[in-house]
């Protein structure tokens, strides 16, 4: 079974997997890369976290690096929006900074959804009566993803929440010769209030309607269980419980249910709550993160997806 020399593969996914102890090998940073941006954005409530032009990117990533970051989540924001027929130029080239730059001290994982694509900010295809298409959007998202993988991207993350999505973009991947590229499936993602800041940054507010009917139910747990199953048995190396802080009771239950990795996302909602205390002067924010990131750990978390990963050296994690 290739998944487990798939996390083998490198010392930093050996130490992104580990059972014992917890440190900045444990942390994956989000970098947001956004097409025709003349100057660095700042996101609400995100506090270090900015929207950046290409041009700004690799001093970025080396600014991380210096602070023991190692592993990194890109969300790539294109300057058109289309139907369908997305061209992944503007994100191989972001890809190829962050790689160039980092080498093999940088691992990066790229989201691999539609919806800062797409029109319609949504994260799949639609077909002329308003219905989902998803043998189309499974096409996308695996033409995104193979490009992803050709311009170097060592790990492909899908967010997108839709059926079938891990054994397409797992035989698309072997097809073209990434058979060891791991996939660190969302496998979990509620429909959640706590993704304001996110989708300021990555420009993905849906422009009509909502997510609910890929995305899960908060108030399903069973749903959560299922769709971390299925993920698994379609080939996906890693899973995530998104949003993190509020779906820790599911996290346990789903490695012992799938024996697999699984990580936390600690969202922006989740984060910007935190940096709104410590603005109003009601919470020591170092204090709060630290504890938010031991409590995902406790839970079970095997790595934790999170804006202040940046942070962590500062913090006293080595």
């Amino acid at each position: 079974m290739k998944r487990l020399q798939r996390l083998k593969a490198t010392a930093a996914l050996r130490d992104l997997v580990a059972e014992v102890g917890f440190g900045r090998a444990q942390l994956v940073q989000p970098l947001f890369v956004v097409e025709g941006l003349a100057a660095p954005e700042a996101v609400p409530g995100l506090g270090d976290n900015d929207r950046l032009p290409l041009a700004a990117l690799g001093a970025r990533v080396t600014r991380d690096l210096e602070a023991g970051v190692r592993q990194f989540m890109l969300f790539v924001v294109p300057a058109a929006k289309q139907a369908r027929g997305f061209d992944a130029g503007f994100a191989s080239r972001a890809i190829e900074t962050v790689k160039a730059r980092g080498g093999d001290a940088a691992t990066l994982w790229v989201d691999t959804c539609l919806c800062s694509h797409t029109a319609s900010g949504h994260c799949c295809l639609h077909d002329s009566r308003g219905r989902q298409d998803l043998p189309g959007t499974l096409a996308e998202l695996a033409s995104l993803a193979r490009a992803y993988a050709d311009a170097g991207a060592d790990g492909i993350a899908p967010s997108d929440m839709n059926d079938g999505r891990v054994a397409h973009l797992r035989a698309t991947l072997d097809a073209a010769g990434h058979d060891l590229v791991p996939i660190m499936s969302y496998s979990a993602k509620f429909a959640s209030g706590f993704y304001g800041p996110f989708r300021v940054a990555a420009d993905s507010a849906p422009q009509h309607g909502d997510r609910r009917g890929y995305q899960l139910d908060v108030r399903s747990a069973r749903d959560a269980y299922a769709a971390s199953e299925r993920c698994a048995a379609e080939g996906a190396d890693l899973l995530m419980v998104k949003p993190g802080m509020s779906s820790i009771d599911l996290i346990a239950g789903i490695g012992a249910r799938t024996g697999l990795p699984v990580g936390a996302y600690q969202v922006s909602g989740e984060y910007a709550g935190l940096t709104l205390l410590a603005r109003e002067g009601l919470a020591n924010f170092d204090a709060a993160l630290l504890e938010s990131w031991y409590v995902m750990r406790r839970a079970g978390a095997a790595f934790i997806v999170t804006y202040g990963a940046r942070l962590a050296g500062a913090l006293g994690l080595s």
